[in-house]
């Protein structure tokens, strides 16, 4: 008999959350501690579009007496900002990143390999949590604790926006390093996106270590070498 794998999904009622703030605010992880939820993280990842790279996960639970000012979706943040952010998070929240390479995204798909790195980022929190903000809409399954998916949830809770900052910051700093290894393609600039750039230099090198293979723009030139070299 096959074993079936529990998935632990907080049952949200619609009147937990209060009112939206329109910027990240602490009243999602108020209500659980409200609740009886002792530690509360944030869960976000970085990089699920890219051709290129790692997809990285942070997991955040902040301090509710040291929370950073100006928390915010990375994305609406300058890379200052973040860097700034960044230091601020790391010096006064728990934290844990994990990344998940090119192998992971072939073998489990981009979204099996998004969700297993934040289960695994949650786990290796230095104290558990009891409850996980994660944002979008899937809660990953393996989890110790209930999550709870919000969508948006970067610009509606400061945990997640404070994963987001972090994750996105750790990806930026991976890119240029893969920047080193392979300085054609420009990983430092577009950071793996598929820019005009980035295309250009894929079609006259090929892919190179860090690309995604099942990707469409990189598989269809692995695709199309493979049909020169067989038909050859």
């Amino acid at each position: 008999m096959a074993r079936r794998t529990a998935l632990k999904v907080e049952m949200v009622s619609a009147e937990l959350f209060a009112p939206e703030a329109g910027f990240p605010d602490f009243s999602h992880e108020q209500m659980l501690m409200a609740r009886g939820a002792r530690l509360v993280a944030g869960v976000d990842e970085a990089g699920r579009g890219p051709l290129a790279g790692p997809v990285v996960v942070a997991a955040v639970r902040l301090d509710p007496e040291r929370i950073p000012a100006g928390l915010n979706d990375s994305k609406k943040l300058t890379a200052e900002r973040r860097d700034a952010l960044y230091d601020e998070i790391m010096a006064s929240a728990d934290v844990a990143v994990v990344s998940a390479p090119p192998s992971d995204i072939l073998n489990l798909n981009i979204r099996g390999a998004t969700l297993a790195a934040m289960a695994r980022a949650v786990r290796a929190l230095p104290r558990p949590a009891d409850r996980v903000l994660v944002d979008g809409r899937d809660v990953p399954p393996g989890l110790d604790c209930p999550g709870i998916a919000l969508i948006g949830g970067d610009g509606r809770s400061v945990s997640i926006a404070a994963a987001s900052i972090i994750a996105k910051v750790t990806r930026d700093r991976m890119c240029a390093i893969m920047d080193c290894d392979a300085p054609h393609f420009g990983f430092s600039g577009h950071k793996g996106y598929g820019t005009a750039a980035h295309l250009s230099a894929l079609d006259q090198h090929g892919p190179c270590r860090h690309h995604r293979e099942t990707f469409a723009p990189v598989a269809a030139l692995l695709v199309r070498r493979t049909t020169v070299i067989v038909a050859g």
